[in-house]
């Protein structure tokens, strides 16, 4: 059985003293909120705090405000379980309620915050084990290692940003609201992510986030989040495709986006869906095209789950799915491809 290391607990009374206290305590100290994904990670020797810097209990992280002037505010500390069963959240958000439903399980859910979730740590089979499983396979450069053992010629790390909420709060071009030493500062989140599995977070170490802001833009947006994995429950995606449209009455396309998770290393924004589908009728055919942009730019690697060229390919087909939901257009039935049966036997 693994066993959390010996740590500090520390529960401020507010959000400016956890601040302070993670920017005195430096390196050696981190946040914990519903710790779901911190603590497995400190049992395998991943993450190896002094002090843990609770956010649990701070009222300023609380709430759903879906009638805020700017938007609908969602506090980062309230669990999934919480965002997925909202009223409000469900609909005028069901893209943003389903994916959050979807994560891991209901104990989880229960746990976990929308706030860690877009936070979640990058994966990799390579990297998600043991201390003693990794010493013995050689350490990889996201810890204790100097190469990448999915790709040892590559310069930066290729684990696998999975975030089931990130993908469809970029969709929304949701804005992060991030509480830092000279305030409160807003940043989109699609500007949040960078395609790196080390370094995959852009906002300041100083910078906590208070809550996520949905804004009024997006409220008349149709959105839908699909998921890919091996079983209905408990697993990350290894492919997750939110979409975002606004159509007039004529059916005219006045706004679209497509972002997809679980490609690389930071969500994918496609951006030819944009230029395809604005100003114009969708049709079968634009959606076609717009699966064919968005299999273009997903560049899965093969470290989770599911074959590569599997989940490749099931892009487009889950870019299909998701826009014809939207549009509730019907298209021809799908050559759905299928992961091959491995031989067991060996040689």
């Amino acid at each position: 059985m693994l066993r959390l290391p010996d740590f500090t607990y520390i529960r401020p009374k507010s959000l400016k003293e956890a601040g302070r206290l993670l920017a005195e305590l430096g390196p050696e100290a981190m946040a914990v909120a519903g710790g779901t994904d911190l603590y497995p990670k400190m049992k395998r020797g991943q993450f190896t705090p002094r002090y843990l810097v609770s956010l649990r209990f701070l009222p300023e992280l609380r709430g759903i405000r879906p009638g805020s002037k700017e938007g609908m505010w969602i506090g980062a500390g309230e669990t999934l379980t919480t965002v997925a069963k909202n009223p409000a959240v469900n609909k005028r958000f069901p893209a943003l309620a389903h994916a959050a439903g979807s994560v891991s399980t209901p104990a989880l859910r229960n746990m976990g915050t929308i706030g860690g979730n877009v936070f979640v740590d990058t994966r990799c089979n390579y990297y998600d084990q043991t201390f003693f499983w990794r010493q013995a396979a050689g350490f990889c450069m996201k810890k204790d290692g100097d190469i990448c053992l999915v790709a040892p010629k590559s310069k930066s790390c290729l684990a696998v940003f999975s975030s089931d909420t990130a993908p469809v709060l970029c969709s929304l071009g949701a804005v992060a609201l991030l509480a830092g030493p000279d305030g409160l500062r807003k940043l989109p989140f699609e500007q949040i992510y960078q395609d790196d599995g080390m370094h995959f977070v852009t906002k300041r170490d100083d910078e906590l986030l208070r809550a996520i802001l949905v804004p009024r833009a997006a409220f008349g947006q149709r959105n839908v989040y699909l998921k890919l994995r091996r079983r209905g429950s408990f697993d990350f995606p290894v492919l997750g495709v939110a979409a975002a449209m606004a159509l007039d009455r004529e059916g005219i396309c006045r706004s679209a986006r497509v972002v997809l998770t679980a490609v690389a290393s930071a969500p994918v924004v496609v951006e030819e869906a944009s230029r395809l589908l604005e100003g114009k009728k969708v049709s079968r055919e634009m959606i076609e095209a717009v699966a064919e942009a968005a299999a273009k730019v997903s560049h899965p690697v093969d470290n989770v789950d599911l074959d590569y060229w599997y989940r490749k390919r099931m892009t487009r087909v889950y870019v299909k799915r998701a826009l014809a939901e939207l549009t509730g257009l019907k298209l021809e039935t799908e050559k759905v491809p299928q992961e091959p049966v491995k031989d067991e036997k060996g040689p």
